[in-house]
């Protein structure tokens, strides 16, 4: 069976998809249309019962879900591309830089602006709390800023945390929210990657 990628474009599949390919792995792409409740259906479920994205489904039909467990295991799966560093230091670089996207800037700050009724029940409090997440946003930005300083990659070479902290990069770009000019240096650095191009230009953007 071949391995079976469940992904939403734009969004956090984004990443993942950026990592399926830079390995050269084939895969069969499942489109999860979150609005019209793909990610509720008993089907996606039986994969993924937390109705998340992403979900990787293996050869061996057992599933894979949440980014970072995903990136750890392609980067740890196929090590010739050098996906995760070696050296164990910089290696936590990169898992930090990953959990801190994934966890922070994305579950946190980003999810205020995107899923804002999770964050309020009161609909007139529903500016406030996109304007706290684009605060969050800012502030997340600005950490990893400094991280980046002097840097091409958060360590060293691509790896899964600059997968990472792309998507959460594009979609700051995609909302006009400005990006500190070590992270904006780093986004334009790994959107001109070809494989990146491709990637967004299959998901239909440009």
């Amino acid at each position: 069976m071949p391995i079976k990628f469940y992904m939403t474009p734009g969004s956090c599949t984004t990443g993942i998809h950026i990592l399926l390919e830079t390995i050269g792995l084939p895969f069969e792409a499942w489109i999860v249309n979150i609005p019209a409740g793909d990610n509720l259906k008993p089907e996606y479920l039986a994969h993924n019962p937390k109705g998340t994205i992403p979900t990787l489904v293996l050869e061996d039909g057992s599933a894979l879900t949440e980014f970072q467990s995903i990136a750890y295991w392609l980067a740890r799966s196929y090590p010739r591309r050098k996906l995760i560093p070696e050296d164990p230091l910089l290696a936590a670089t990169a898992v930090e830089a990953m959990a801190f996207a994934c966890g922070h800037l994305h579950g946190q700050a980003f999810a205020r602006i995107f899923t804002t009724d999770k964050f309020a029940l009161d609909e007139s409090q529903f500016e406030a709390v996109k304007a706290r997440g684009r605060e969050m946003v800012e502030k997340d930005f600005a950490i990893l800023d400094a991280q980046l300083a002097g840097k091409e990659y958060i360590a060293g070479e691509f790896s899964i945390g600059d997968a990472a902290i792309f998507y959460n990069e594009f979609w700051a770009d995609r909302l006009g929210i400005p990006l500190p000019a070590n992270v904006k240096a780093h986004y334009e650095r790994i959107r001109a990657r070809p494989i990146v191009r491709a990637v967004l230009a299959e998901e239909g953007y440009r």
